[in-house]
């Protein structure tokens, strides 16, 4: 039958008596009133018993267990006492200082691009991730059977819809909502099926810039870049602009930077041509503007594409864009001082 309820009560109270650690504290209540305590098991054998029985000896195990818990209490608050009265601080020991975190360098570098753009009167928009194939692919003029319309290449979640492979769809969608002239630019997460190396990612960030207005021409998409590029590698950088073919602008350019730890003199980190590719760019495409309901005939305009995370390795030095994405803190730490 029944353990004697005063035995149980006995032990408990020697077991407090000699504790002295909040743990040894825990390891007794769970002990004596834990999900898998001495009382609850005491609470399933009464089921045995009769229905005046099971009422005489509920009231007893309940009361025992009010009795445990006060004590309980009680320890806790002397022990709790005791802790504090032990503690000991010497008011003239130095504080210690706080850890401060740093800006990641994807962020730093997406930062001082957007400020550049913004003092060129260039605005910040946004697009969504994931993007139809039409404005992701046939409305910036790629052709049905481009290679990038290939779910090996692209990331197609049906037979519609994908991660956007650039931040070019958000083209159609400002000129959509907005009328010219205007100047923004849109900052953005892109996805490709590409394998992770020193120099690519499936992940990876661009910055689109868009000018639309009556009169466009290439000098001004030059002027714009100069400007931008040298602002944000330095003025001793040169840069070029190569003929290229994007189908969404015509003509096409892609923009190379003198490299800086050669001086464009050739080494292995350029390839040993001294140039390094920063971004494309060109004026758009008449079908383009025809796609966003605007008249080719009345516009004109230029945009441009930069990968935010190469920009990132050539402001910085990083060698390997993996380094970005590794949440290494030794790297991270490196840039306290750029904020």
């Amino acid at each position: 039958m029944l353990i004697n309820l005063n035995n149980v009560l006995e032990k408990f109270q020697n077991e407090i008596e000699q504790t002295k650690t909040l743990d040894d504290l825990n390891r007794i209540k769970g002990k004596y009133i834990g999900r898998k305590g001495q009382l609850n098991e005491l609470f399933k054998e009464i089921t045995q018993l009769s229905s005046d029985e099971k009422k005489d000896w509920g009231k007893k195990i309940n009361h025992l267990k009010g009795l445990i818990d006060n004590q309980l209490q009680e320890k806790l608050k002397e022990l709790t006492q005791t802790l504090k009265t032990s503690i000991k601080v010497d008011i003239s020991l130095p504080g210690k200082k706080p850890w401060v975190g740093s800006f990641h360098p994807i962020q730093l570098t997406l930062h001082q691009i957007l400020t550049i753009f913004q003092s060129l009167g260039f605005r910040i928009e946004s697009g969504p991730e994931i993007e139809s194939e039409y404005y992701n692919f046939e409305a910036l003029n790629f052709p049905p059977d481009h290679p990038a319309r290939d779910a090996q290449d692209s990331f197609f979640l049906d037979k519609e819809y994908l991660l956007r492979t650039h931040t070019s769809p958000a083209q159609i969608r400002i000129m959509q909502k907005i009328q010219p002239p205007f100047k923004v630019v849109v900052p953005g997460k892109c996805f490709r099926r590409d394998a992770m190396d020193a120099s690519h990612s499936p992940m990876f960030h661009q910055v689109e810039g868009l000018v639309v207005a009556e009169t466009i021409s290439m000098g001004d998409l030059k002027g714009t870049i100069e400007v931008f590029a040298q602002r944000f590698f330095g003025n001793d950088r040169q840069l070029r602009f190569r003929p290229s073919f994007f189908p969404f602008t015509e003509p096409s350019a892609e923009v190379d930077i003198s490299c800086g730890l050669c001086q464009g003199k050739g080494c292995r980190s350029c390839g040993q041509s001294g140039w390094l590719e920063i971004m494309g760019a060109g004026l758009v495409h008449p079908k383009v503007f025809e796609a966003a309901g605007y008249n080719p005939n009345q516009v004109r305009g230029f945009a441009f594409g930069m990968g935010i995370d190469r920009a990132a390795l050539l402001k910085f030095g990083i060698p390997d864009i993996r380094w970005l994405f590794e949440n290494d803190m030794s790297l991270i730490e490196q840039f306290h001082a750029i904020q």
